[in-house]
């Protein structure tokens, strides 16, 4: 049940100002990514860190002349939230899209979950753009999309033949996945169907594992609302030992990640289960930025400990929590062919 709102404002995305450098990034997401019509709805839900971020999009929704709304999450709820507030769930459902442009607060994943919950029962293109930042808007934004859903394609043709996966990295890194054929391999690549809504910016495949045993270090990020407070791990990795898909073990110079992450992936009975198994597809990124939104996307393995998106991927079981962990210079093994050497696809871009 969500919260009264509190005494604020009215904003209107209309009358707000945002840099010029948004509006190719917001272009990319409304007529590359999400391919909106003139005859559609769109429901926009955004929050007063975002606000230059929404307006950018919003003008481009009025450029394609379709009908939209927008809710500043803070002129109708209180934050944390504890629940999506009711109005915005109620205007989802006579909308054919909807937009996420959120910096979240702890503790508010239930929110996002019932948000998700309408967009898969009505099946939305739903664009889910949390955390996103002005320095995302100018480079992850700006991704030639169309190219990372061609290579996307080829590697996700080449996973779904796949029994096992194996991936290591200098830092540490050697995890072996087997695969469960019981269930999909999905493509986000920036280029969002009915059939799944997807991050922006894209650009990754994922699965849920049947199995995941080994080390994983993160030297890269790790998810949710302790990316914001520890940022690119590479100085004071994280390292978690897993067995029969279970963390048996966490360490790290930083004791106080180290404390947070085990706590987050011990909320509910599973946790501490890796229900997803990824491979980035984003060729057009460069380097890591410390924000999981984009960084996950980065070529190589991210995984993630919790709730499957068992809706699409088929895994029968379910968690409270999501939080994903990101990697670093894989090398990555489809049964026995290599299509990553060094963070570097090795398939002819």
């Amino acid at each position: 049940m969500s919260q009264a709102a509190p005494a604020s404002p009215t904003h209107d995305l209309r009358t707000t100002a945002y840099p010029p450098a948004f509006a190719e990034g917001a272009r990319n997401a409304v007529e590359t990514c999400l391919r909106i019509e003139p005859q559609e709805k769109v429901t926009v839900i955004t929050d007063e860190a975002c606000l230059p971020i929404a307006a950018s999009l919003a003008a481009e929704l009025d450029r394609v002349g379709c009908r939209w709304r927008s809710f500043v999450l803070e002129d109708i709820a209180a934050r944390p939230l504890t629940g999506m507030p009711a109005e915005v769930l109620d205007d989802m459902e006579s909308s054919e899209v909807s937009i996420f442009a959120v910096q979240v607060q702890p503790n508010e994943l239930r929110s996002r979950m019932q948000m998700t919950d309408v967009v898969n029962r009505r099946h939305m293109r739903h664009a889910h753009m949390v955390n996103i930042t002005p320095e995302i808007m100018q480079q992850g934004m700006r991704a030639d999309f169309i190219a990372v859903d061609a290579l996307s394609t080829r590697v996700i043709e080449k996973a779904r033949a796949a029994k096992v996966v194996r991936a290591t990295t200098a830092a540490g890194t050697d995890i072996t996945a087997k695969m469960d054929s019981s269930y999909k391999w999905l493509k986000t690549s920036g280029i969002i169907s009915r059939e799944k809504w997807g991050n922006l910016p894209g650009g990754e495949i994922f699965t849920s594992p049947g199995e995941v045993n080994g080390t994983f270090v993160v030297d890269g990020v790790v998810g949710d609302y302790l990316c914001a407070r520890y940022g690119i791990l590479k100085a004071q990795p994280l390292t978690i030992e897993i067995a029969g898909n279970r963390i048996t073990a966490c360490s790290s110079e930083n004791g106080q990640l180290r404390d947070e992450f085990w706590e987050y992936t011990h909320r509910d009975p599973n946790s501490d289960r890796v229900g997803e198994f990824a491979i980035g597809t984003n060729i057009g990124l460069s380097a890591l930025i410390g924000n999981i939104l984009q960084d996950e996307k980065f070529p190589g393995i991210h995984i993630a400990f919790g709730d499957p998106y068992g809706s699409h991927t088929g895994a029968p079981w379910t968690s409270t929590t999501h939080i994903d962990v990101v990697g670093q210079r894989f090398n990555i093994w489809l049964d026995d062919e290599q299509i990553m050497q060094e963070g570097k696809f090795l398939l002819g871009q």
